[in-house]
């Protein structure tokens, strides 16, 4: 059994994790079947509701037992998603991707969807044209990464999700832990998560994130260091759109008004793919 499960196999003979150093609530593992096979254990996942403060109260399971807190939100029409929705060996490894190939690649393809679809393709991606304009450059800090996602967290659960769990995953950095855990939320647009957990790679080195919290189709992060300037926000934007097209498609409509308004200062990105 590959080492990263090591500190969840020790969960199912030791609920509370006291051997590794924390105290959970009651909880339960969730590991991969859907061949209906047993598998290694993926993830822990609370069974309460999770409450402010709890993101920041179980990081140090990261430290201890090298278990990443994350947010999971039910859906009403697929309760409890992550039991059975799961397929980590559907997924390739992060570290076989560069983030810049990948977006490029993803940039090209919106924008040859874009215009097929849209009459003002033009305005849609200015001041950007079909050309990928490259990787935005890195952003400094303006807080401390860990400090940043417990609050985006606690926002999250304050006013945006409605019923979201803790869970913990086996894994070595946030930006890997979509395709740890064989998350396939963008399946429509991108079936190798990894593909994209290269890019959130590249966003953790430039920009400070961490993966907050996963829905069954929707993705947050926390973000130390966004951008502070429209330009820079600008930038930022075209690898949002090559990333997930949707956040302008069917949200702010231009690539322009995505960053003047979902960017500038702003410590939470959030992504969603229909």
């Amino acid at each position: 059994m590959p080492t990263r499960s090591k500190p969840l196999t020790a969960l199912s003979t030791d609920p509370t994790g006291r051997t590794l150093g924390l105290s959970l609530p009651p909880g339960s593992l969730v590991t991969e079947t859907n061949d209906g096979l047993w598998r290694e254990p993926l993830l822990w996942v609370a069974d309460g509701t999770a409450a402010p403060g709890t993101w920041a109260q179980y990081l140090p399971a990261r430290d201890a037992a090298g278990l990443q807190p994350v947010l999971l939100q039910d859906e009403p029409r697929i309760e409890e998603w992550w039991d059975g929705e799961l397929d980590p060996g559907m997924m390739s490894d992060p570290g076989d991707h560069r983030a810049e190939e990948v977006l490029k690649t993803f940039w090209e393809s919106a924008v040859s969807d874009t215009s097929e679809d849209e009459e003002d393709e033009g305005e849609t991606i200015a001041p950007f044209t079909g050309r990928w304009p490259g990787l935005a450059s890195p952003e400094r800090a303006v807080a401390d990464p860990d400090t940043t996602a417990a609050d985006v967290a606690d926002a999250l659960i304050k006013h945006s999700l409605d019923s979201p769990r803790l869970a913990l995953v086996p894994v070595g950095r946030a930006a890997d832990l979509p395709a740890a855990i064989g998350w396939s939320g963008p399946v429509n647009y991108e079936s190798d998560v990894a593909r994209l957990c290269a890019v959130l790679r590249s966003w953790e080195d430039r920009f400070g994130i961490q993966v907050v919290a996963l829905s069954y189709a929707r993705l947050d992060l926390s973000v130390a260091a966004p951008p502070q300037t429209l330009d820079e926000a600008l930038a930022v934007a075209a690898e949002h759109f090559a990333f997930c097209p949707d956040n302008i498609w069917q949200g702010y409509e231009t690539i322009r008004l995505y960053a003047e308004e979902a960017l500038v200062g702003n410590t939470h990105w959030t992504f969603w793919w229909d």
